[in-house]
């Protein structure tokens, strides 16, 4: 393993340590609660349902058309948006929730812009908020936030793959090899001052064969992408099966030890990365001011040289011009000369296929990724979900399809892996201009990468959050850049929340206008403040403030956790239930006459 990848696994070995211990606690710990309070918990909270002949539920999602529950008349009832007219305890009349949709599309809007830009979801806001706020119930509030997560994604997009590369000035020459990162280059920029920069770039631009340009490459890393993704959606399907057994307490008891635990790793990356893009502009301030005493002393230096050349001979003058011009020309082509000129002709075909804004394969596999994973989902079917071919967990075929999920997954990431790994190696050996924040693909990386986003995609089904609040801290300490990171896992919540958002409204588990409503709100939010906070990162270079911002994120969803747990046991008397079983299958007395379609499909896309 490499000093790099040594260095990074203690920062994520103690959130494995805490949740080992967690799980341990509490596996002994729930049963001994619930044995004595079964009775009490399963007697707690009882509603009356307007239809379905009249029935009292213990969850309003059983009664069909009617999500929401009123606790104080205890009853189930309907809502629709910006409803200024209602009375409390009229199920069908709707309660007067006017003034919380308009603050919850304040609040939707600037989390959308917020969020997008930090390269999150936003799911760990709005589920919480939904609750809080908009006074939503959990599965209503998850299914919103499915949407607003789909419109904030796609306005994120609208922005990203426009975008290009933070290293605008990517040259075909080899650079100058890192010590410290072997295969990658110095940056060209590094002990320069602007006005030098500018003059270096004029250098290379007039040296060479005389077809030398710069390059870049698209914002979004599709390459990584490709791989990231599919291992933690896989990690994502086997959290979600292991969420199954655990009741609603539990996972949010770890929802907030692991948010909390990510918030803090977070923090400690911002206070590193605030101090690097302080010292960056000191030191970039610093050049300035020498730069300008370099260029007063040459203006000098030559009014003194002027005057020497008119007192001395003017061929002497003209020989000392002629061997400056000839060295300066030798420095600009040294580099060249020692280049392989195949070397150099393949390297500039990469950097060319790199530099595609829209590469049309890598999109059309990503596709094809979300296509496959979304019709495994609507034929399994699963927890509260009714499978399109009628499968509940109790059959064969229910598990022949959990078993192709994980080889569709982890045979994506297997095939994109290798690929990844075999483009970084024929880059290496044409020398390709590396910079300091790429990833070099080796099989030891593969491996240690994929294990730990598979273990971020497990902690992200499990706890029911965005990828992007687990993803996004792991990127950040592969070294990637900020805005790199941030726009390739807004595009990988994409895929996921597109297909969730379309089955929960499908589904009846949230009414569409709030759906409807709520994506155009996000997918407005997260263009402008997208749009925004990128263009202050650019003038000012401060991207450490994408990566606070991610930490104050994550320790508000980490809150709202919190909040959420003791809300929901004062309301059941804090009765701690016990684990749930694995299959239960509603029989046909028991679920209302008007059967939903595809409830809960967050099992699968847990963003």
């Amino acid at each position: 393993m490499t000093a790099y990848t040594m260095a990074m696994a203690p920062s994520i070995r103690p959130l494995i340590l805490l949740l080992f211990t967690f799980t341990i606690i509490l596996t002994y710990l729930a049963p001994l609660v619930s044995a004595a309070d079964d009775d009490k918990c399963s007697a707690a909270g009882k509603f009356s349902c307007p239809n379905c002949g009249g029935i009292s539920v213990s969850d309003c999602m059983d009664c069909e058309g009617y999500l929401f529950t009123d606790y104080q008349y205890e009853l189930c009832y309907d809502r629709k948006l910006f409803n200024g007219n209602g009375e409390n305890g009229d199920s069908d009349n709707h309660y007067p929730f006017l003034w919380y949709d308009i603050a919850g599309t304040f609040v939707w809007f600037f989390t959308a812009g917020i969020a997008t830009a930090c390269g999150v979801g936003g799911g760990g806001i709005y589920v919480p908020m939904g609750i809080l706020l908009l006074r939503f119930p959990p599965k209503p509030s998850s299914g919103l936030s499915q949407a607003s997560i789909f419109g904030a994604s796609l306005g994120g997009l609208i922005v990203n793959i426009r975008n290009r590369h933070p290293d605008k000035f990517i040259r075909d020459t080899k650079g100058t090899p890192s010590e410290a990162l072997p295969g990658k280059i110095v940056s060209y920029e590094k002990d320069k001052g602007p006005a030098e920069i500018e003059s270096d770039k004029e250098r290379y631009l007039e040296g060479g064969d005389g077809k030398r340009k710069f390059y870049t490459r698209p914002v979004i890393d599709y390459n990584m992408a490709l791989f990231l993704a599919p291992m933690e959606m896989a990690g994502a399907v086997l959290g979600v099966i292991i969420q199954r057994l655990f009741p609603n307490w539990l996972f949010l008891s770890f929802a907030a030890v692991i948010l909390g635990f990510t918030s803090y790793k977070t923090f400690k990356k911002f206070l590193a990365a605030y101090q690097k893009d302080k010292d960056a502009r000191e030191e970039t301030l610093a050049l300035s001011v020498r730069e300008s005493q370099r260029a007063l002393d040459v203006t000098a230096n030559q009014e003194r040289q002027k005057a020497l050349l008119d007192a001395n001979n003017d061929a002497d003058g003209e020989m000392e011009m002629t061997e400056i011009g000839a060295t300066t020309a030798a420095e600009d082509g040294s580099e060249s000369s020692q280049d392989d000129p195949k070397d150099l002709e393949k390297r500039r075909q990469l950097l060319e296929n790199d530099a595609r804004q829209y590469p049309k394969e890598k999109i059309a596999y990503l596709i094809l990724l979300w296509a496959g994973l979304t019709v495994i989902t609507f034929l399994k079917g699963g927890k509260g979900v009714d499978s399109v071919i009628g499968l509940n967990c109790e059959d064969a075929g229910f598990y022949v399809l959990v078993a192709l999920q994980f080889l569709w997954t982890l045979g994506f990431a297997a095939v994109f892996g290798y690929k990844n790994v075999k483009g970084t190696q024929e880059r290496l050996d044409v020398n390709y201009p590396f910079n300091e924040a790429d990833v070099l693909w080796d099989y030891k990386k593969l491996q240690f990468y994929s294990f730990f986003t598979f273990v971020a995609g497990i902690v992200a089904g499990l706890i029911g959050i965005g990828g992007g609040m687990v993803l996004g801290p792991l990127m950040l300490v592969m070294g990637i850049n900020p805005r790199v990171s941030t726009a390739t896992t807004a595009t990988m919540i994409l895929l996921t929340s597109s297909s969730v958002a379309v089955m929960f409204v499908m589904s009846g588990l949230v009414p569409w206008e709030y759906a409807v409503y709520f994506f155009f709100v996000c997918l407005c939010g997260a263009y402008i403040g997208k749009t925004k906070i990128d263009s202050y990162v650019k003038r000012t270079g401060m991207s450490s403030v994408l990566v606070g911002t991610l930490a104050t994120i994550i320790l508000l969803a980490t809150i709202g956790c919190i909040v959420i747990l003791f809300m929901n046991l004062a309301k059941v008397d804090w009765c701690l239930d016990g684990f749930n079983a694995f299959c239960t299958v509603k029989s046909a007395e028991d679920k209302c006459p008007a059967a939903r379609f595809l409830l809960g499909a967050a099992e699968i896309f847990p963003y």
